[in-house]
Order: C-alpha cells, then structure tokens, then sequence
C-alpha cells in the first residue's frame, strides 16, 4: 500500500474518530458502563465485607466444647461457621434477637440446641445435624468402653485414593467470573461496534455523502478509514472499562488474585477485541453496503452476528459448569468463534500456549481474506440504492 493510500485511510478514520468522540451518547454511555462497574465492585464489597462466614453461631462456657466440631462439620458440608464465645446465655439471645447470631447453642453440650430469631437456615441445620450425629455417635462408643477420639481419627483418616492419568488444571472462582465478564465485554462491543459500521455505510448511502467520499478517496479506502476509526473509539471504551473494573476490582479487595494476572486479563481482551473487531467489522462493512435503508441492516448483518451470539452462548452456558470442556476449546481456536470465546478461556486459565497462539494466526491469516471479500463487495454495492444488492451479484467483477 502506498502513501497516499494510507493517507486517505487516515483521513476517514480521523473523520470517524472526531464524529464518535464528540457524540454525546457514546460519551453517556462510556460513563455508564465505568459507574456500573465500579458500583459493582463496591456492592460486592459491601455483601462480603463481613467476616467471610456463612452463619455465625454463639456458644458460651457449658456449649464451648461444640465449637470446634461445629466448625468441622460445617466445613464438611461446604458451610463456613463463625463460632463466637458469649460470657452467658442471655448475651447470647439478646445478639440472636439483633440479628447478630444466626443461632445460639444452648444446653450443657450433650445435644444439640440453638435457639433461632425466626428459622433456621437450612445448610446451617444440615451442618448441626451433622454435629449432633457425631455427638451421638461419640456417646454410644463411650457407652461401649471404647475412645471416641481414637475412633473419629480413624474415621476422618478413611477416604477414597485417587490416582489421575492426568493433573486437572485448579481454576480459580474468581478467574472463571473474570473470563466470563471478559466475554460478555467482547460480545456486547462486537454487536454494537461492529453493528455501527454497517449502520454508517448505509446512512452515508441513504444521504449521498459517500458519492462526496468517494470523489476524494477510493472506495477500499472509505471501508478501511470507517472500520479502523469506529474500532478505535471502541478500543478506547474497552480499556477504559477494563483498567478501572480492574483497579476497582482489586481495590476493594472484591479480586483477590494477582496484579499480573489481571493485568493479562486486560491485554488479551484488548487483543481479542483488535481481532475480532477488524474481523467482524470488515465483513459488516461489506454486507451493509448491500442495502440502502437502516431497517435493512439487522437482516444483512444476521449470518455474520449468528456466529458472535453463538460462540458468547456456548461459553457462558458450557464454562462455568465445565471450564476445561472439549467442544469450547475446539470452538475457540475456530476464526468464527475464538473473538468471543479465547479470551474466555485465557481469563479462566489452563489453556495451553499452542492453543492460544493458533487462534490468533488463524484469525490473522482470514482477515486479508475478509477484506479482499469485502472491498469487492463494497465497491461493487456501496453507490448503487433503492433494492438490495444481490451477494453474487456483488462479488462479480468490477
């Protein structure tokens, strides 16, 4: 491509840039989007800004015995219990009353009874009757001459050996909501974004503007200018969401994991949204020149957005209940599906470098292949209004 070529490129993008930048809803919406993200992270914050614990049960001198194989029997049942001491039985109701205690063990600890505000949680009740069959269990053994002790060591000690053929990889809960939430970004800026360049061929058609273009610029040039000048502004959005749901993230201590982990977050969603941006966008930009009103753009862009919805549903649907599924990490290293669902997978981690870069040079190595489609079809279809322009028609020959 020579100079001047790049320079009409430039001049549309410019164009694009100035015209998004200073639209007041792009502007509105940006802003949007941030304060959501950070009120996200504040209220998330705030939910779990307390001790960390599932129930809080109080104990006092007769029941403080209970507290460790509460907290035992709440773990095995997946419960987290804060077990607090209380110098009397009172104290103890008077916080249950406030609503400080979900329950009070009361007694002399040879059973189990707690006294509730209203209802008792049910997890809490499983693991309470977890624990008032281990105090059973552990009457009847003294009751027969034998060592309660001796007897729950053997038992905790018992459990199922498992031999892998191969080591799972351990993903983290706060890793699958990143890539998931990395998704979701992915998915909403290639349907807007990438949406707004057909809308912008056709509006330019509809208002004769781009015969006014095209006596300046070439039409390859106008396709190139709009998709790189709309994909800047979206890249704009896209860091700026990225960098403060991030630094509000770990700000708030709502993400726990480390600075360079998230920070690769940020730069592979950047990059997926790069490609999958230029590769979407281009064909958008072709198949919005077929069509000369704005009603008409949602069904010529529909074959290619079917791919954007069906790669962002198949991972929010398949990974958080199986992330290292099969089928998605084939789907991803497909063109077609890798915008929506790689940075998925890469955010959630356990994808091996392989993968990864193969993804990326299959979509690099089709994007001159879009384009070279696209500029035939738009400089075949994008001066030619009234009825739809035939696909065939427009892939014909200059």
């Amino acid at each position: 491509m020579n100079r001047d070529g790049w320079t009409g490129v430039s001049l549309v993008a410019s164009r694009e840039i100035g015209i998004r930048l200073r639209s007041k809803a792009y502007r509105l919406s940006t802003l949007a989007l941030l304060v959501v993200i950070v009120g996200f992270a504040v209220v998330m914050k705030l939910i779990g800004g307390g001790s960390g614990a599932d129930a809080a049960v109080g104990v006092t001198g007769p029941t403080s015995a209970l507290a460790a194989p509460l907290q035992a029997a709440g773990q095995a049942v997946g419960e987290t219990v804060e077990v607090r001491t209380l110098p009397d039985e009172a104290a103890g109701r008077t916080q249950v009353s406030d609503g400080d205690l979900d329950a009070l063990l009361v007694g002399d600890g040879s059973r189990v009874r707690v006294v509730v505000k209203k209802d008792l949680d049910e997890n809490l009740r499983t693991a309470l009757n977890v624990l008032a069959g281990q105090l059973a269990l552990n009457q009847q053994i003294t009751a027969l001459g034998g060592d309660p002790a001796q007897v729950n060591a053997a038992v905790s000690g018992a459990g199922v050996e498992v031999s892998p053929m191969e080591q799972p990889y351990p993903y983290n809960g706060q890793q699958l909501v990143l890539g998931i939430v990395a998704g979701i970004l992915i998915y909403m800026s290639l349907l807007l974004n990438g949406q707004s360049v057909a809308q912008g061929v056709v509006e330019e058609k509809t208002s004769r503007v781009v015969e006014l273009l095209l006596a300046t610029v070439r039409p390859w040039q106008l396709m190139a200018g709009k998709v790189l000048g709309i994909g800047a502004v979206g890249l704009i959005q896209m860091v700026l969401i990225g960098v403060v749901g991030i630094v509000a993230g770990l700000a708030t201590d709502v993400l726990t994991i480390s600075v360079s982990a998230a920070a690769g977050t940020v730069v592979w969603l950047i990059v997926w949204y790069l490609l999958g941006f230029l590769m979407y966008s281009i064909v958008f930009a072709g198949l919005g020149a077929l069509v000369s009103r704005q009603e008409d753009v949602g069904g010529a862009v529909t074959p290619a957005l079917f791919f954007v919805i069906a790669g962002y549903v198949v991972g929010i649907s398949v990974l958080p209940s199986n992330p290292g599924s099969g089928l998605v990490a084939l789907l991803s290293v497909i063109p077609v599906f890798a915008p929506t669902l790689m940075p998925m997978r890469l955010a959630m981690g356990g994808v091996a470098p392989w993968e990864a870069i193969l993804s990326v040079a299959l979509v690099v190595a089709l994007i001159p292949v879009l384009v070279w489609l696209s500029a035939r079809i738009y400089r075949n279809a994008v001066l030619r209004t009234g009825a739809k322009v035939g696909f065939r028609e427009a892939l014909r020959p200059a």
